[in-house]
């Protein structure tokens, strides 16, 4: 069972361990929602414009899974920093029945909420339609996707980013049989459930990746004979992971609403925008993939050098993400430029998406390497146990810059499709300005500031002490020689 000290070895080490088998999760986690959209177009555009606003919808109840996540790789992995073996325990433990909790109330909101999300962002008629009957089905999938990402990030604490990718693997390849197979039947022999069989295969699907992940959990050696009153709720650990879970689910929250800005400013350009959305979506998120493993193997690391104390590793694996994952958006670059039209192409045949597909494809080339210094930030962030900054980060860049971006290049300088697409450039751009800026300023007193240990001057090696007692709880006498507490991970 894979069980990583990140505070020792080559970083680089770590990220090449980590980020690769992330990645790879995450390619067959886009490739299955290619899938999905693929086999959405043989029931025609309605169907891949229902699908796009039935996924958006259906996301925003998903989001805090992925925050849940987000919080126990960084509060796990502070512990097992701490080399605190009992702590990582109770996280663990606390974290899993949190999510369980979580997934009860989600269910219930998103039986009382889907109608209405799904119509601010569509007109009456056979795509809305599309979308809600697909929103109803995912709800049955929310158990899986809440605990299987929420579980993720206690593995991801230790080290662990196989196991995900494993699952996701298998259920890419699940997928590509229960798709066609639910769609469209067995003829003669079985009937088939059309739009609706797609969602009856995300949930099978991701059921089956939530209840590896939770195996996966239990099968490690420091959850070995949990008893069951470790699974009631503690206010106190409730609390912790609350604060840490909670700014990371509503930027991820804003994340999604944002899209739900763009899906209402492209709704009166007709079935044909929403649909090129959602296939662009699509593709650009295959070749963000290796940046994005990336940033995701930063939040353990920083956080395991951040509990231990390990200051210069944390700016040693910041600097080193955001450099990588900018070089390979960056090579991106051509293939979404010249390509687009022909990516489109291939989901669907309607000229119409597929010039507008290109059209935001050509904007994604140019802003996918902001992302990745964006995505860098969070993870620090999070790392840092200052998750609450990524919602005000979110809050400004995904609603009040998009809407105010899109409003003025759609509305004011009358840009059409490609004013939406542009206000969302300037929204990242101008977003990454105030996330540098918050994650100076929270590093410069978490860890003694953003720069190389030579370059960071008197003023932040005096506050270097002070950091450190306030991120390990010691005295400032031991931040001299810190020390480490025995005991297994």
């Amino acid at each position: 069972m894979i069980d990583d000290d990140l505070t020792t070895g080559p970083v680089t080490g770590h990220f090449r361990r980590l980020a690769i088998p992330a990645a790879i999760g995450m390619l067959f986690s886009t490739l299955y929602n290619i899938v999905d959209t693929f086999y959405a177009g043989y029931f025609g555009t309605q169907a891949q414009a229902g699908l796009a606003v039935g996924f958006q919808a259906f996301f925003v109840m998903v989001a805090v899974g992925f925050g849940l996540g987000s919080a126990m790789s960084a509060l796990v992995g502070n512990a097992k920093g701490r080399k605190d073996v009992a702590d990582a325990r109770r996280l663990a433990a606390q974290g899993i029945g949190f999510a369980t909790i979580a997934t009860v109330v989600l269910i219930v909101v998103a039986l009382l909420a889907g109608p209405s999300l799904i119509a601010v962002v569509s007109e009456p008629g056979g795509y809305r339609d599309a979308g809600l009957s697909y929103f109803n089905w995912l709800i049955l999938a929310l158990p899986g996707f809440v605990l299987a990402y929420g579980g993720n990030g206690i593995l991801q604490a230790r080290g662990d980013t196989v196991s995900l990718q494993r699952a996701l693997v298998v259920a890419f390849f699940v997928n590509c049989g229960l798709n066609p197979l639910l769609g469209f039947g067995i003829p003669g022999m079985v009937p088939g459930m059309g739009f609706d069989g797609i969602a009856l295969a995300t949930v099978l699907s991701q059921t089956g990746v939530a209840a590896f992940i939770l195996h996966r959990i239990f099968g490690r050696e420091m959850m070995q004979d949990l008893r069951r009153q470790e699974f009631i709720p503690v206010p106190a650990k409730y609390r912790e992971i609350a604060a840490q879970a909670f700014p990371a689910s509503f930027a991820l929250l804003i994340t999604f609403g944002s899209g739900f800005i763009v899906q209402y400013a492209l709704k009166g350009y007709g079935e044909e925008s929403l649909a090129a959305y959602g296939i662009s979506l699509r593709v650009e998120q295959i070749f963000l993939l290796p940046a994005l493993g990336i940033t995701i193997a930063l939040t353990p690391i920083a956080a395991q050098n951040f509990g231990a104390g390990a200051h210069d590793r944390v700016r040693e694996a910041f600097h080193r993400c955001w450099m990588i994952g900018v070089a390979l958006t960056i090579a991106a670059f051509p293939f979404l430029w010249f390509g687009g039209g022909y990516a489109t192409s291939l989901f669907s045949s309607d000229p119409e998406v597929i010039r507008i597909g290109a059209l935001f494809l050509k904007v994604e080339a140019v802003v996918l390497p902001l992302y990745v210094v964006l995505f860098s930030v969070n993870s620090l962030l999070q790392a840092l146990k200052k998750a609450v900054w990524t919602m005000w980060i979110g809050l400004y860049r995904q609603i009040v810059g998009m809407a105010g971006f899109i409003w003025l290049f759609t509305q004011v300088f009358d840009r059409g499709l490609a004013g939406v697409r542009v206000g969302i450039a300037m929204a990242v751009a101008t977003g990454l300005i105030v996330s540098l800026t918050v994650a100076h300023r929270v590093a410069r007193d978490r860890i003694g500031g953003l720069g190389p240990a030579l370059r960071r001057g008197p003023r932040a090696a005096r506050a270097l002490p002070s950091a450190v007692s306030r991120a390990t709880g010691s005295s400032p006498a031991s931040d001299i020689a810190p020390g480490r507490e025995d005991g297994a991970s």
